[in-house]
């Protein structure tokens, strides 16, 4: 999937169908005059339904169809005979979805299941037919309630990826090479800041045909989560994410407060990512040798997990997934 083609925030208009009317019949028949009223009910309106579905990775396919609208019911007939129901419109949005009032802002509902239904918008009631109205006084009616109308609004998609392990780091720290070294996907690289625009996600073979999801995050800047730079956009997709990977290069000038940086934006955001389970990965292992391998050790943080790694020289990777599968299970 290319970056133009994820999207990750959408706006919608939906309108469910009206109900049918109500028919006001009298039934009519060879050798009886008056017959009473007979009218059916009115079908109710189609619903608009969204549902959850595991091959999707993007909003991208409601890019260029914004508008959804539902049918409306049929109208009912004589014999009491009730109208059709108006046809329901499904929208299929991936995993993670989050749905929100656009007006209010206010979380509607929440799609983390493949083939889970919500309805969105429900469909207007059919009106009743006439011969609900007969009565010892009033014998044939001649009127019959018109459906109630469906609704419609403005609704705002919001996809938060499912992965596994969330891949957090400043631009440039060598967040794609890893994911394109150890996964099959095909992320944007460069040597110059922020290459990567939108998330990108990979699958972790593991062994014994085991795998698990990790989402490369594109890179964090100081200040993010108070809106610095596209920051809320990408640090939403990491509170999915069971576990965390910081990825501080060891060309850093300083490991520790790259990643106090870090890990206070992620605090900024939402204080319940640091519950989440962390592992510190220092890149470019290549460059180093045992001397500074260990004098960096000695300066990094207490009380989290770390491993040095590289992608170029394809060292320490078996063991970075050995951890990582650890601490997922």
């Amino acid at each position: 999937m290319t970056e133009g083609n994820f999207v990750d925030y959408i706006k919608v208009h939906a309108s469910s169908g009206n109900g049918g009317s109500g028919s006001m019949h009298l039934h009519r028949e060879k050798f009886i005059t008056k017959g009473g009223p007979d009218g059916g009910d009115g079908g109710r309106g189609g619903h608009i339904i969204l549902r959850g579905s595991k091959n999707m990775w993007t909003l991208f396919h409601l890019k260029f169809k914004k508008h959804f609208r539902a049918d409306q019911g049929g109208s009912g007939s004589k014999s009491r005979s009730t109208g059709h129901d108006g046809g329901d419109v499904f929208v299929d949005v991936p995993l993670g979805t989050i749905i929100r009032d656009a007006d209010t802002n206010k979380i509607l509902f929440e799609i983390t299941d493949d083939q889970q239904e919500i309805v969105l918008l429900r469909g207007g009631k059919g009106g009743l037919g006439n011969w609900h109205f007969k009565s010892s006084t009033n014998q044939t009616p001649r009127y019959a309630q018109p459906g109630m109308e469906g609704a419609e609004g403005w609704f705002l998609l919001e996809l938060k990826l499912l992965a596994d392990v969330g891949l957090v780091g400043f631009p440039n720290a060598g967040k794609s090479t890893l994911l394109s070294v150890i996964t099959s996907a095909k992320p944007k690289i460069a040597d110059y800041a922020f290459t990567t625009l939108k998330p990108n996600l990979g699958i972790v073979e593991y062994r014994d045909f085991k795998s698990f999801v990790i989402a490369d995050i594109p890179g964090i800047i100081e200040g993010a989560a108070e809106g610095k730079g596209l920051g809320h956009r990408f640090l939403r997709h990491i509170e999915r994410n069971s576990t965390l990977l910081f990825l501080v290069p060891a060309d850093s000038e300083d490991i520790n407060k790259e990643y106090e940086i870090l890990l206070n934006e992620l605090k900024t955001h939402n204080p319940e990512l640091l519950d989440k389970q962390r592992l510190l990965a220092i890149s470019k292992d290549d460059m180093l040798d045992d001397e500074l391998r260990a004098e960096i050790t000695k300066e990094l943080p207490e009380g989290i997990p770390h491993i040095f790694f590289s992608s170029l020289a394809n060292t320490g990777l078996v063991e970075l997934k050995d951890q990582l599968w650890k601490m997922l299970n």
